[in-house]
């Protein structure tokens, strides 16, 4: 291994650090504070000839290769080959005429959207202004305005990629279509991808933005919310979630220490008819806070307000294949404000419209079929998250079973622990295909990807 390390450090302008060296743990530290990683070797990307670089020398060894961005994407510990950082990828460059915004690795959403901004665009981005780009994108994507525009990866035009040979290729509608179909949505294995295309939208302002409700009135408001997703046009998008909130100073008073219920509102059209669609669910209880207002569409990131600095976190995320009342009361009753659950967030997106409807060129996103997701953030406590959690997460998804979608989307699978979820990732022409083109693009699994990372 260290001959591998002095030909890198020959190689690459980048750091190359080996367990031991200065800098290697806080290289290799992302988002979820939980996961360790302890590769052989970590690498610094600074450019395409960078990756390219980094590739040859681990196929000419026979090392593995693993990307790491934010660290968002990678739930389980690397404990070998290389892993190559992008975080000193960036730079972010919008042609306002085409609404392309080129985006390096290594870029974040808030990057995108500041760029974006001047020319009253914005990204069909996640929730977290703070997720990598490319690895949220290379699984689908389901953000805040995912039922008006569809998934994230939709909107990708074009990636720069590194393949297992060490070439450097653009993936897009005309060249390599083959792999440019797998990149939007196929998620890993592939390669190393460098930089992306990804078409904005107008969007200067919006009616959007979050209204809590206190425990007495969380079984109302969520019977509202399920039957008015039901007739919301397309133009409308809506989550709901229960949060089980510690009394701690950073959170607003009228929500310290309390059960609570937040529905978010996205609403791409005029904000009178915004305020109208929104009344049911103002009037289905008193709200503690209503910030559901116009807003500018730079600040979507606000709806959610995901938290922002590195923690420790254990989620588990599937499909839906319908929100009824019956649905509505087995949640309350597993998830709802009387069960005492290890878990902070319990949440539920409203899918359909345009997530339903495939580009013409198709592409390899899964889940299309859903109706709406849940997901399930735990305590973040690190004790907890191979117990406690997971039996609590069993405890809700058992009740739930006749409503799980048998499909769901890569981003929502994690590491894929769960039996089978690997598979329903896809459907199963897609995971075949996809199969298929890892086999072509990487004979020799370079890039390990799939239930055994």
């Amino acid at each position: 291994m260290n001959d591998l390390i002095n030909q890198l450090r020959g190689a690459v302008a980048g750091p190359v650090l080996g367990r031991g060296d200065d800098g290697y743990a806080a290289e290799l530290s992302g988002f979820n504070l939980a996961v360790t990683h302890t590769p052989d070797v970590v690498v610094g990307l600074t450019s395409e000839a960078d990756a390219a670089a980094v590739v040859r020398a681990a196929a000419a060894s026979g090392t593995p290769v693993r990307v790491l961005a934010t660290g968002h994407g990678i739930p389980v510990p690397i404990q070998d080959g290389i892993v190559v950082t992008t975080t000193r990828m960036t730079g972010v460059t919008v042609d306002a005429a085409t609404k392309i915004a080129h985006i390096p690795a290594g870029s974040r959403w808030d990057e995108v959207i500041a760029a974006g901004t001047p020319h009253g665009l914005v990204p069909v981005a996640g929730a977290s202004d703070q997720v990598g780009c490319i690895g949220y994108t290379l699984g689908g994507g389901l953000g805040p305005l995912a039922r008006t525009y569809g998934f994230s990866s939709d909107w990708a035009r074009g990636f720069r990629i590194v393949t297992a040979t060490g070439e450097v290729l653009t993936a897009n509608a005309t060249e390599h279509p083959d792999l440019f179909w797998a990149l939007r949505g196929g998620k890993g294995g592939f390669g190393i991808v460098t930089a992306m295309d990804f078409e904005l939208v107008e969007l200067p302002t919006l009616y959007g933005g979050s209204a809590f409700f206190d425990a007495e009135h969380i079984p109302a408001v969520l019977g509202t919310w399920a039957d008015w997703t039901k007739s919301l046009p397309e133009a409308a998008n809506s989550s709901v979630v229960i949060l089980r909130l510690p009394p701690l100073d950073f959170i607003p008073a009228p929500l310290r220490g309390k059960t609570v219920a937040s529905v978010r509102f996205a609403y791409t059209g005029d904000a009178a008819e915004g305020q109208r669609l929104f009344q049911p669910i103002r009037d289905a209880g008193t709200p503690l806070i209503d910030a559901v207002a116009e807003m500018p569409g730079s600040d979507i990131p606000l709806i959610h307000n995901d938290p922002k600095d590195p923690t420790p976190s254990w989620d588990r995320g599937l499909l839906l294949s319908e929100l009824d009342a019956d649905f509505v009361t087995t949640f309350l009753q597993v998830a709802g404000p009387d069960q005492q659950l290890p878990l902070i967030a319990v949440e539920l997106r409203h899918l359909g419209g345009a997530t339903t409807r495939d580009l013409p060129e198709t592409t390899a996103v899964g889940g299309r079929t859903g109706a709406a997701t849940l997901t399930m953030i735990g305590v973040p406590d690190p004790t907890l998250f191979d117990t406690a959690l997971p039996a609590a997460a069993d405890t809700v998804l058992t009740a739930l079973k006749p409503w799980i979608n048998p499909e769901t989307t890569v981003n929502f699978a994690g590491a894929f622990t769960i039996p089978g979820s690997y598979q329903a990732s896809w459907p199963t022409n897609t995971f075949t295909r996809l199969t298929d083109l890892r086999t072509t693009y990487d004979p020799n699994r370079l890039f390990p990807y799939g239930p055994n990372l």
